[in-house]
């Protein structure tokens, strides 16, 4: 495959959580795209800063400790990959060292969204997330306010700073582009040869000292049609997603009709 992650395995679609343990040696992730990647972010912070990076007053403690486990973590496990950290808020100096986006949580009267540098949001818009709560975050999610509120927000105050979390989450767009801020919902356009499977690998770490929650998005992005020929489950696996998806989240995540479409271009080649 020419990802990692393909996170389909010919069931049904499901909403689930999905978390596993995770090392921290593998706390972050870097591949051959790093250098433009890294060169993706310093133009965005350049060009959009307020559309890329928003902070709360208070946040910074918190995110120095982010930034200190970040440099700490890149010395132990990615020395070639260590490099010095800028002179600004710290997550957005430690936003600069990583291919992931970094979003800090603080407990307050909620667990509230406190400070993010998010360079490749999937279509949506990090200023309306601050000071947001894991619930209003998640709000427009079909099923999350029945299904997955109760169990995150549990999981949320039940986090240890020595036990970390990793998951994988993944949609189907019409382009390659990592930064898309905007919010539409619209099906992909053209045909199996025109789709890109996008892919999010997410952590979650508590940091000891202040007590918030890191949560880090790993994004990578492949031409469906190249995972198609490379492994003929995946487009049977993608078309049973697609297909079995409540209409509702077919709706939220652009895929109304993909699915029939979908088997008509496998049928096809």
């Amino acid at each position: 495959m020419s990802i990692p992650y393909v996170p389909l395995d010919g069931r049904d679609w499901r909403f689930t959580m999905g978390l596993r343990p995770l090392a921290l040696a593998q706390w972050l992730e870097f591949d051959e795209h790093v250098d433009d990647e890294l060169a993706q972010k310093a133009r965005l912070l350049d060009e959009c800063y307020d559309d890329v990076v928003a902070t709360l007053p208070g946040s910074e403690g918190a995110a120095a400790e982010l930034l200190r486990e970040v440099t700490a973590n890149l010395a132990a496990h990615h020395a070639t990959h260590n490099r010095v950290a800028s002179d600004e808020h710290p997550i957005v100096a430690a936003s600069r060292l990583v291919q992931e986006d970094l979003c800090l949580l603080e407990r307050r009267d909620a667990w509230r969204l406190s400070a993010a540098c998010v360079c490749f949001p999937s279509r949506w818009s990090l200023a309306s997330k601050l000071g947001a709560t894991l619930d209003e975050i998640h709000g427009p999610v079909p099923g999350y306010d029945d299904t997955l509120a109760g169990p995150t927000n549990a999981f949320f105050d039940r986090l240890d700073p020595e036990r970390s979390y990793w998951r994988l989450n993944w949609t189907l767009l019409d382009s390659p582009v990592l930064h898309q801020p905007r919010a539409e919902r619209r099906p992909p356009s053209g045909e199996l040869s025109d789709w890109f499977f996008r892919v999010e690998r997410q952590t979650l770490r508590r940091l000891a000292q202040s007590g918030g929650i890191v949560f880090t998005i790993r994004t990578y992005v492949a031409a469906a049609a190249t995972l198609a020929r490379e492994n003929q489950e995946f487009g049977e696996h993608l078309w049973r997603a697609l297909e079995t998806a409540p209409s509702a989240v077919q709706d939220y995540k652009g895929w109304r009709g993909v699915a029939d479409r979908l088997q008509d271009a496998l049928r096809s080649e």
